[in-house]
């Protein structure tokens, strides 16, 4: 058993989750207040911490050669910066009114309580596992963490067959087709929306069809996974649909994820309509003075629409982590929300989006005009010039950006931090087409992509009335 916190000298910060989220809280509060002022344990229940899950699927397609690469730091450099870092073991319990967590040792099977003064939950996200028969067979793999990607390639490693079949076109989905394509597998991907990239419109996402299948990729939209049928050897062999089954020697999971808020449930503290974590600027668990929360297990605040979503990005996380540290270490810092930036690739094709969707800003009664520009990524004349496709939507009456979505060569994607600044300030389509955006034949045409389609929202809303 742990000390009790009368006998304790100092205040102690417990941290669950030991990835981007946690490990930058705890990195943050022990540079603000040194191991005499603070005492810092973190439980991680993998073998490995402070690494970049977002490129996982690089690792896997063999862009990144090593595991390794992809740790920004390792256990013993946390406890050189006098961190308790405990690995391999999962908290089980939160005990809210004791002050208290209680673990288990993944080795040992040994349970212990500790008390904290402070706690920091940053437990992350869990793949969704669709409730179907054979989704827990040999061979169906998640890509959420380190040791979920190290067990793909030993999947892939000693697999004879040379057939994978991804579930879900989202961007873990999206990027694991075309890792395994590098692998040099036959890949089909199974997705129940209309389109991959769910997270634009369908005639962005029909872009990005185009371009899967050009990679010699099989599209299966609208298509509902009822069974992962296994073997003999009880293995999965294949994915079922209604109307079809497509042969199988690996599946992977790309559905999506959930907030991993199973404790925090448990433990009464607040979720919203996601199941992520509720917390205040600070990234303070609401209604509890002692208690943060960061990373892919909370809902955030969408600045353009109002509403809390759940958006689990390393970014987000990197910085609510800086938050909390800030908090906890005796400083002060806020994080005001997000507007929902996101960016990937297919081969050479760059996807980008920022803001809302059309069913988004349906969904919050926003009324809109959206218009859609085709222009290249640099002068036409200029070697190298890509096509790429913008679409960008405005509130009708006010003219106000509302999100942008691109799809095209290099140079397409980042051209959407300039729509992320422009909704971050609120800016209208009419005061983007004033920007003064650099320009020189190598990097965009004498109007870059995005002024044109501002020009064209704002005709759009014009023609209404503004």
């Amino acid at each position: 058993m742990s000390m009790s916190r009368t006998s304790r000298t100092k205040e102690r910060l417990v941290v669950i989750g030991g990835d981007a989220a946690g490990m930058s809280a705890a990195s943050q509060a022990r540079r603000l207040k040194g191991p005499d002022a603070l005492e810092i344990v973190a439980f991680e229940r993998g073998h490995f911490t402070s690494y970049s899950a977002c490129g996982i699927p690089y690792w896997v397609g063999g862009d990144v050669a090593e595991r390794e690469q992809l740790i920004a730091r390792t256990p013993e450099e946390h406890r050189a910066r006098d961190i308790d870092l405990r690995i391999r073991t999962e908290v089980t319990e939160i005990d809210v009114e004791g002050a208290r967590v209680r673990s288990r040792d993944l080795a040992s099977g040994a349970e212990s309580w500790t008390p904290y003064d402070k706690l920091v939950i940053a437990t992350g996200a869990r793949p969704i596992r669709p409730q179907l028969p054979g989704v827990d067979a040999p061979g169906v793999h998640g890509v959420q963490t380190l040791d979920d990607g190290q067990a793909l390639l030993d999947t892939l490693a000693a697999t004879q067959g040379r057939r994978a079949v991804v579930v879900g076109a989202g961007y873990i989905g999206v990027e694991m087709a075309e890792a395994l394509i590098k692998r040099g597998y036959e890949v089909t991907v199974v997705n129940r929306s209309k389109e991959p990239m769910a997270t634009l419109d369908p005639d962005m996402g029909a872009l990005v069809h185009k371009a899967m299948e050009g990679l010699g990729i099989t599209m299966v939209n609208d298509a509902e996974v009822t069974e992962l049928p296994t073997g003999d050897d009880g293995r999965v062999r294949a994915v079922a649909t209604e109307d079809a089954e497509y042969p199988a020697d690996v599946v992977v999971l790309g559905i999506g994820v959930r907030p991993e808020t199973t404790l925090a449930k448990a433990a009464g503290l607040p979720l919203g309509e996601h199941h992520g974590l509720l917390t205040d600027l600070a990234m303070r668990v609401r209604g509890h003075e002692n208690v943060w929360a960061g990373g892919d297990c909370v809902e955030v605040l969408d600045l353009v629409s109002g509403s809390e979503r759940h958006i689990p990005l390393g970014t987000h996380a990197n910085k609510h982590g800086q938050v909390i540290g800030a908090n906890v270490g005796g400083g002060y810092a806020t994080f005001p929300g997000v507007v929902g930036t996101a960016v990937s690739k297919v081969c050479d094709l760059e996807i980008a989006r920022t803001g809302l969707r059309e069913k988004d800003a349906r969904r919050v009664g926003l009324q809109f005009e959206a218009v859609t520009v085709e222009s290249t990524s640099r002068a036409g004349y200029y070697p190298g010039a890509e096509p790429m496709t913008v679409k960008m939507l405005a509130e009708r009456r006010t003219g106000r950006l509302l999100g942008v979505q691109i799809v095209g060569g290099e140079g397409a994607g980042k051209r959407v931090d300039i729509a992320a600044v422009a909704l971050t300030a609120g800016m209208t389509v009419e005061q983007m087409t004033a920007l003064d955006l650099g320009y020189a034949p190598p990097f965009s045409p004498v109007w870059d992509p995005i002024l044109v389609a501002a020009r064209k929202a704002v005709a759009a809303v014009r023609a209404h009335g503004v």
